[in-house]
């Protein structure tokens, strides 16, 4: 009752909160209530009327009111007008900033996302870095390590959005100081440190930045220096990231041969079957085989890669789940070829793979999607259509006593998923030029039929024949 005789009240009901500052239940109510009411009030018409309100809700006990406040403050920080009212608040940026040290993490990114859409402007990067706002922003880092990796998150976000805010945030010192933390004494902090500079590397300006700083051969020393540090588990998957995810956006040739170290690890990596390590190792190297370049990179490695080709072959055949299922993501983007990239040498290379990793490849995998595991199941069919539009794979499919029947067969694996991945595989034998020559005018037309069923048909005959056995 009490709601409801707010609710006729103008959109200054935020007060209703502080009527009900303890009762936790009635205030989850309003919060709800308000969130909805609210979203029909212009952001500027906040800005301009409700400033003491939501200078309370910043202020108030509950964190689901806070929660809601900044939401409405993020609105207005993302309108071209609101920012401006904004900005001639100091008070309350002052209170969304103390709000990234509030301990429940939601209210915290509320807060992270107000300030960035406030940065979206020249006016707003100026208030946040030019202003005492900075000084409140260092205070607020000094609460906890916690505190300090959330900030630095915002500092992160901010720095990839454009070079000019980039440098807003160099000029800041505050990049520098998380630069810094790469090798601190804190392994966890380190490894936190080394997640937020790949962040900043996922844009051009970022990596030229870190490149200019030096960062890139600091972390491929760190590498070559985590040997012989004990606690290296802790970090190295993360360092591992950083070049793997440098090397698809840059280039894998590039990266790869500047920095050795960083392949050598994953070779390393994937042939010790550490549980921590090697699961990134295995989405490293599929990430990297992925790419024409990168199938190239990897080729030049020899033997070093015909091992780690064989060890993931047994691996996915008798490893432990999660790792039997990295591998087989790993191989099917490795052996993926779309069909503008079919030259002669690649499709060479993808055939020597796949027939590394077993002496009858084509049985190996099936074997795996005949177990009772849907992900075991899906990724082995993956592999099939990784390589289902390759002219050396239809071939070797069809030579296959029992293949094509066994992937026209609807009753094999049950599931939406599983359905869905077979009608892939069906859609990739399709789709490449030599289908037909190779697979014959019988099995073509079976293979047409089946797509034109779709994934989920059932046979008429087999469900009646079903329903009379019951």
């Amino acid at each position: 009752d009490l709601i409801s005789a707010h609710l006729s009240l103008p959109i200054s009901s935020f007060f209703l909160i502080s009527c009900l500052l303890f009762d936790l239940e009635q205030i989850e109510v309003c919060v709800e209530i308000l969130s909805r009411v609210l979203q029909a009030l212009e952001p500027i018409q906040l800005a301009q009327n409700y400033k003491t309100a939501l200078q309370s809700g910043l202020n108030h006990p509950n964190d689901s009111v806070k929660v809601l406040t900044l939401t409405q403050i993020g609105r207005v920080a993302g309108h071209a007008d609101g920012v401006t009212q904004m900005l001639n608040s100091a008070e309350i940026l002052r209170d969304v900033i103390q709000c990234i040290s509030i301990e429940r993490i939601a209210v915290a990114k509320e807060a992270i996302a107000a300030l960035s859409k406030l940065s979206n402007t020249k006016a707003g990067l100026d208030a946040l870095f030019r202003s005492d706002l900075l000084n409140k922003l260092k205070d607020v880092m000094l609460t906890s390590d916690i505190i300090r990796y959330r900030v630095y998150e915002l500092i992160v976000e901010l720095s990839t959005v454009s070079p000019v805010s980039l440098g807003y945030c160099a000029n800041s010192g505050l990049i520098s100081q998380m630069l810094e933390e790469l090798t601190g004494d804190d392994v966890l902090v380190r490894a936190t440190a080394i997640e937020m500079v790949t962040s900043l590397a996922q844009s051009q300006h970022g990596r030229q930045y870190l490149a200019q700083q030096g960062i890139m051969d600091k972390i491929s020393n760190m590498i070559i220096a985590a040997e012989s540090d004990p606690f290296s588990n802790l970090y190295l998957p993360g360092l591992v990231k950083f070049f793997g995810s440098l090397a698809i956006m840059e280039s894998p040739q590039q990266v790869c041969e500047k920095y050795p170290v960083f392949l050598e690890v994953v070779f390393s990596m994937v042939m010790n079957l550490d549980p921590t390590l090697t699961p990134v190792a295995l989405d490293t190297l599929g990430v990297l085989g992925s790419t024409v370049e990168g199938k190239q990179v990897l080729q030049k490695t020899g033997e070093k890669l015909t091992s780690a080709l064989k060890r993931m072959s047994k691996v996915a055949a008798d490893g432990a789940t999660e790792l039997r299922v990295r591998c087989l993501e790993a191989l099917a983007q490795l052996l993926t070829l779309p069909a503008e990239q079919q030259t002669d040498d690649l499709l060479l290379l993808t055939e020597s793979w796949f027939n590394c990793l077993s002496s009858q490849p084509i049985l190996m995998i099936r074997n795996i999607s005949t177990q009772p595991f849907p992900e075991l199941h899906c990724r082995a069919l993956r592999i099939f259509t990784a390589i289902g539009c390759q002219p050396w794979a239809q071939q070797l499919m069809m030579d296959t006593p029992g293949f094509m029947e066994w992937v026209m067969d609807r009753s094999v694996g049950m599931g939406k998923e599983v359905k869905d991945c077979k009608f892939e595989l069906v859609g990739a034998l399709l789709s490449a030029s030599s289908s037909q020559e190779i697979f014959g005018a019988h099995n073509y037309l079976k293979l047409k039929t089946y797509l034109n069923e779709g994934p989920y048909y059932v046979n008429a005959v087999s469900s009646v024949t079903t329903e009379g056995a019951d």
